[in-house]
């Protein structure tokens, strides 16, 4: 596994815990994103613990979006774990399968971190190598506190924001509290998987019916 950003600060260290924990990605065929013309995509992550539905700003991040839902189309997020719970920081998902092997992915995309959108609690975020900015893939987080620090640069650039919960805050919060242990080397992984089970994107009824739309 690439080693992460370490550094003595403690922004530093949690820069390290975001990071996108990998090996070097391997290029895999895949089909074209199906995204809206919308400026939100809808997304119903069903977990483990409970239910996460996501709104994706699609006019602010446009790559990370439609990485994450050409990935999400693909299937290659169903069955993955989270594999990084850090309390009072995030939680990190999407390249892991529950026996700790890792996913092949596509290509690191353009970090997107001068969007405007901030690293607040309940924003999702790419994960990524430290040192190497455009390198993200398909790990991603979710804040379960305001890190406006992932938002200044340290290594050339921040964390992208492309996203947020709207829905199942209580399942987020349950992930955050669940109990951590070494796992192949890697810190802070959930004694218990968490896993994945489903990531599909919702159609424009499905979200009138949740009432997911939120305020902006």
């Amino acid at each position: 596994m690439l080693k992460m950003i370490a550094g003595a600060a403690a922004a530093l260290v949690g820069l390290a815990l975001v990071a996108q924990a990998s090996t070097q990605p391997e290029s895999v065929q895949a089909s074209e994103a199906q995204t809206s013309k919308e400026s939100f995509v809808y997304v119903h992550m069903k977990t483990s613990k409970g239910d996460i539905y996501l709104e994706l700003n699609k006019d602010k991040a446009p790559i990370s979006v439609e990485n994450f839902v050409q990935y999400t189309n693909d299937k290659a997020y169903d069955g993955t774990i989270f594999h990084r719970v850090k309390p009072a920081f995030m939680i990190q998902g999407g390249g892991f399968n529950p026996d700790m092997t890792q996913r092949k992915t596509r290509d690191g995309i353009e970090n997107e971190w001068e969007n405007g959108l901030k690293n607040e609690k309940y924003t999702i975020a790419m994960a990524r190598l430290g040192g190497r900015p455009n390198s993200a893939t398909t790990q991603w987080f979710i804040n379960v506190k305001d890190n406006l620090f992932l938002d200044t640069p340290r290594d050339g650039a921040g964390y992208a924001v492309f996203g947020k919960v709207v829905k199942g805050f209580e399942t987020v919060d349950a992930i955050e509290g669940v109990s951590t242990t070494t796992k192949n080397g890697m810190a802070d992984v959930p004694a218990e998987p968490v896993v994945i089970e489903k990531v599909v994107v919702l159609s424009n009824e499905k979200v009138e019916e949740l009432e997911l739309v939120s305020d902006g």
